[in-house]
């Protein structure tokens, strides 16, 4: 175990140990979004203005309660639900808790590079006070254009540096985008070049554990793992249905993944402003989900 860990401190692998099932593997529900998550809940945009975040709180506090329990960590945002989910007793004392660093949205410079915005005064100091295992940050890099990236990679290396202070677990995620004027087609062309590239540049960082987007092939997946050594990487379901997901957490766990980490396309049309109805679908839904990723992931898992 030491040896497949190694760039971890004991604090932040005992974290990670936290964020992972009992075979080892990561496996975290992710309900960290704000407004991705409102327009779940409502249809019209005065509607999804009028959800409160002390309702998002409990959808959030639903969904660690019945779905992440059997899973192992909830990934929640720093605003709706901590430490309310800790001090009502709402998340059980075997679940880890990874709180999410980055701001709903992103600014845009003039030439359409995304900004990264995280939520403000959330230090690992203040992860540590909300009871967290650790946290996550994301950002956003396009790893063929290094001006695209500057701002983003220096708010990363700053996080790493304050988590590595406090000597607490932080999971590095990024995603990619397209470019003012991309094609889409071209775009797609480059997703396993972007995915690598972008791997690459946390890694570079100092990233200790990574949650990225689908690699989109087998041999990417590879070629990532190789890149990551002694670090292990999860795939996040970027909200795609949960046939597809399924596919990408085979081929991604095939080629030596360590896990995933899973939100919307676990439990976007299993939440609702009727509680009751929440809870019935979380159970009903999202549970028997989870467990064919857990499946798939315990098929090809070895530690």
């Amino acid at each position: 175990m030491a040896a497949s860990m190694s760039s971890m401190t004991t604090a932040e692998r005992r974290g990670y140990q936290q964020i992972c099932g009992d075979n080892g593997a990561m496996m975290v529900i992710a309900c960290d979004q704000r407004g991705g998550m409102r327009t779940l809940l409502a249809k019209t945009a005065e509607e999804q203005a009028a959800i409160s975040n002390a309702t998002l709180g409990e959808t959030k506090m639903d969904i660690t309660a019945y779905l992440a329990r059997e899973a192992g960590c909830v990934l929640v945002d720093p605003l709706c639900a901590v430490p309310a989910m800790v001090d009502e007793g709402a998340i059980h004392r075997s679940t880890g808790l990874l709180i999410g660093l980055d701001a709903s949205g992103f600014d845009l410079t003039p030439e359409g590079y995304r900004i990264s915005n995280m939520c403000e005064g959330i230090t690992a100091r203040r992860v540590r006070e909300f009871g967290g295992t650790g946290a996550k940050i994301m950002i956003y890099l396009r790893s063929d254009t290094p001006a695209a990236n500057t701002v983003n990679m220096e708010t990363l290396r700053a996080s790493i540096a304050d988590f590595a202070a406090e000597d607490l677990l932080l999971v590095v995620e990024f995603l990619t985008y397209a470019l003012p004027g991309e094609a889409p087609e071209a775009y797609a062309a480059k997703i396993p070049e972007l995915i690598e590239g972008g791997s690459k540049l946390c890694l570079d960082a100092g990233s200790k554990v990574l949650k990225i987007p689908y690699p989109g092939t087998p041999e990417a997946c590879a070629n990532i793992t190789a890149m990551c050594g002694d670090v292990p990487w999860a795939v996040l379901s970027a909200g795609v249905d949960h046939a597809t997901f399924l596919g990408q957490v085979e081929t991604s766990m095939a080629n030596g993944a360590s896990g995933v980490i899973a939100g919307r396309s676990l439990w976007k049309d299993c939440i609702s402003l009727d509680r009751s109805v929440t809870k019935t679908k979380l159970q009903t839904v999202a549970v028997p989900r989870l467990r064919e990723i857990q499946a798939v992931i315990s098929k090809y898992f070895k530690g």
